[in-house]
């Protein structure tokens, strides 16, 4: 039964489980992304703030772990986007997978000079329809209860308002989904697959530092909270993260920005760069050197179920027991 019922996702991205990794920026690299393609899923490569030359190295690794599927995460507001594209196409990726916004006609068409499939975020029914008019070849539709960039709207309400509406794509639901449970209801409804990217945080294949991983462990889902707003002329995109000393800090940056900006000291574009780039040395911060008090320790609601340490392979095991269990046990 779960095979008839995520066969679309699997055929699309060909995969044993059509379950996506979902791309986290320091966390998903080739290690973790290789693991979850070889355990059967489809491994997704952050490609983040990375210039192109070393996407292009990150490729080129990941292809020596693992002979699977998987897909390079573009964010489309990246400077060098056209070159990132060119790199994926000249390594022959299959899948990328574009975020950040919704993509300009002219980054579809760079990317269809292949036959690269090209996997997007829908933030709404609307959005979703246009993506698919525009040429899409499946869509990811991500709830508020994700970890780090997140929108408005509850993952159950997403699945509501796009599952029924969306037959002509594949449409994979994402956000706050850590038990096979909850991923055979999204199935039901009509999903092709689904994405999880807190609950592979602690695989033993996973780089973060133990610190990181100890700290998502120890978390329940209401530490993952999501930043705030001070100001409409600074319009923050919220992050959902663990709470600790950077959450105020980022508050603070906010207060200390508007102030600055007020006195003329900075321009309005200027200082909303400042905001947004706190988040990025941030998070390597937290990842890479294991400072959990004053990095962004980037988390979706989900990890309240992350319990332990354990192989990639044994996560998703768990996740397609969860599922037949509660298939023959509804």
């Amino acid at each position: 039964m779960l095979k008839k019922l995520w066969q679309r996702g699997c055929d699309f991205l060909g995969v044993e489980h059509a379950l996506l990794g979902g791309a986290m920026t320091w966390v998903s690299e080739r290690n973790l992304v290789s693991a979850i393609s070889n355990a059967g899923g489809f491994g997704v490569l952050a490609c983040g703030a990375m210039p192109p030359e070393i996407l292009r190295d990150e490729i080129i690794a990941t292809k020596k772990l693992t002979t699977k599927p998987f897909g390079v995460n573009l964010i489309l507001m990246h400077p060098k986007l056209f070159d990132l594209i060119a790199i994926c196409q000249q390594e022959n990726i299959e899948f990328v997978v574009l975020a950040g916004g919704i993509p300009s006609q002219a980054a579809l068409d760079a990317l269809k000079q292949t036959s690269m499939r090209i996997i997007a975020f829908a933030p709404n029914l609307l959005f979703a329809k246009k993506l698919v008019r525009m040429g899409v070849d499946a869509l990811i539709i991500e709830g508020c209860e994700a970890g780090g960039h997140i929108g408005p709207v509850s993952t159950s309400v997403l699945a509501q308002e796009i599952l029924p509406h969306i037959y002509e794509v594949p449409v994979f639901v994402a956000g706050g989904i850590a038990r096979g449970e909850a991923m055979i209801e999204y199935l039901r409804m009509g999903a092709s697959g689904v994405q999880l990217g807190t609950r592979f945080v602690c695989a033993h294949e996973c780089i973060a530092h133990p610190d990181f991983k100890r700290a998502f462990i120890r978390a329940q889902a209401r530490d993952a909270s999501a930043s705030v707003q001070l100001d409409p002329r600074f319009p923050v995109i919220p992050v959902r993260a663990l709470s600790n000393k950077a959450t105020e800090a980022f508050q603070a940056k906010q207060r200390e920005v508007i102030a600055r900006f007020d006195k003329g000291e900075i321009a309005l574009k200027e200082g909303q760069l400042e905001i947004e780039h706190f988040w990025a040395g941030a998070l390597r911060k937290a990842v890479m050197d294991g400072d959990i008090d004053n990095g962004s320790l980037m988390a979706g609601q989900s990890v309240g179920m992350v319990t332990q340490e354990q192989s990639t392979q044994s996560i998703i095991d768990e996740l397609i027991a969860q599922g037949l269990n509660y298939l023959k046990n509804p």
